[in-house]
């Protein structure tokens, strides 16, 4: 996909039969190079692209245990995937755009409902590629205001001066959307608002981020 491998770089450099897929769900921080704090959980769901329960697969995920994080082995990678990406193609963007926590958006009724709206489309652009996720959207938002006042990755890398990963978790829907015919007037909306902001932000390397004012 041209959206998150432009170049074919990856295709090209990496063989697709030494690839597992993996979901990190640990909601972070990035306090500095090397320094991550976590602000909640501890579980890395793991699959065989195929769906199968290799030794190797296996393995690491022992491994994974080892270290004291919950490491289950998929047999459905792809549904995993878009279980995570559901929540993060809605939820970074406009956090980015709103300077918004995820419990904000999931609590103020407008936001909440564009979330839910943007989870729809993509839930109908997964079904057309085979994928079905397994819970609803109110059971996914409510994972998202469980996390609490956080800050998504992407307001982290607005607050910082950081590129945006947008075209990975919105730009890579948006494309899918296109090659399934699948209409997706929300998520085409918030992603061209992020995508305008990203490149401001590149054009003016900066941060930006709401301070209070003073007295």
């Amino acid at each position: 996909m041209r959206s998150v491998d432009p170049a074919g770089s990856i295709g090209e450099h990496i063989e697709s039969r030494r690839v597992i897929g993996a979901v990190v769900y640990p909601a972070c921080e990035l306090l500095a190079p090397g320094r991550v704090k976590v602000v909640e959980g501890n579980r890395f769901a793991l699959g065989e692209p195929d769906g199968e329960r290799t030794p190797r697969i296996a393995r690491i995920a022992e491994s994974f245990a080892r270290a004291g994080f919950k490491a289950p082995v998929s047999t459905d990678i792809r549904s995993e995937i878009w279980l995570k990406l559901w929540g993060n193609l809605a939820f970074n963007p406009v956090s980015a755009l709103t300077h918004a926590t995820l419990a904000e958006i999931c609590d103020f009724p407008l936001t909440r409902a564009l979330a839910a709206a943007m989870m729809e489309e993509a839930r109908i652009v997964a079904e057309k590629l085979g994928v079905r996720v397994r819970i609803s959207i109110e059971r996914r938002i409510a994972g998202g205001a469980a996390v609490g006042a956080h800050k998504t990755s992407m307001l982290q890398d607005v607050e910082a001066g950081r590129a945006l990963e947008l075209d990975a978790l919105t730009g890579a829907v948006v494309e899918l959307a296109r090659l399934t015919d699948t209409p997706t007037p929300t998520i085409d909306a918030i992603h061209a608002c992020a995508a305008l902001l990203a490149a401001k932000l590149g054009a003016t390397p900066g941060r930006l981020r709401i301070e209070p004012v003073g007295a």
